[in-house]
């Protein structure tokens, strides 16, 4: 199996429908979707599985230990980390990235970030973005690295990027936007946890 998609999810009924129809219009299906339900009380679960998703509940209210339960199953060669609000631009994002994937540990691509536009690899100062949904890595070279697991934690994703980076392992850079970022959509976690709006902003355009 080529790329396993991990999912993290809680209370996502309203939103999900549209980062998993984004992966069944896919014109290359050699894939697996984990849909990891943390503490959900809705109908996220049963959402998902009607898109013939795999689904596991877990009760930890952290989006660490959803990503890292999806990581544990996941059997693609390459692994995918998609935020349950957010979607790929287009049905050929899985195709493109099996052409363009090669010996790389790590593929890190640009988005389309709501409210900010275009968002490139680095700020302009040479940062990487450390959101790990733009970014495809290989199954192999994650081993056991792993997201921090405390609950109710918003940058989680920025600690595992910043472990897998101090493995200096090969990475690519393609400047070719594939995945919408829903920044801080109403009713979002981070928003619920009281961040700052700005906080992105003002962090992209000093780093």
């Amino acid at each position: 199996m080529k790329f396993s998609v991990i999912i993290p999810a809680h209370n996502e009924e309203a939103c999900i429908s549209k980062a998993l129809e984004s992966i069944k219009q896919q014109s290359f299906t050699d894939y697996e979707v984990i849909v990891v339900c943390d503490a959900c009380l809705d109908q996220t679960a049963e959402i998902a599985r009607s898109y013939g998703a795999k689904v596991i509940r877990i009760y930890a209210h952290s989006s660490g230990a959803a990503r890292n339960t999806g990581l544990d199953e996941a059997q693609g060669e390459w692994v995918l980390f998609c935020d349950a609000d957010d979607w790929y631009l287009h049905e050929y994002v899985f195709e493109q990235l099996n052409e363009k994937l090669g010996d790389e540990d790590a593929l890190f691509f640009s988005l389309i970030w709501k409210g900010m536009g275009y968002g490139k690899i680095r700020s302009p100062k040479g940062t990487i973005f450390p959101h790990v949904a733009n970014k495809c890595w290989r199954r192999s070279s994650i081993g056991e690295t792993r997201f921090p697991y405390q609950r109710d934690v918003v940058a989680e994703d920025s600690v595992f990027f910043d472990r897998m980076m101090a493995k200096n392992l090969k990475i690519v850079e393609w400047d070719m936007p594939l995945y919408y970022y829903n920044w801080l959509r109403p009713g979002s976690k981070s928003l619920m946890l009281g961040r700052n709006p700005e906080s992105s902003k003002n962090y992209w355009s000093n780093h």
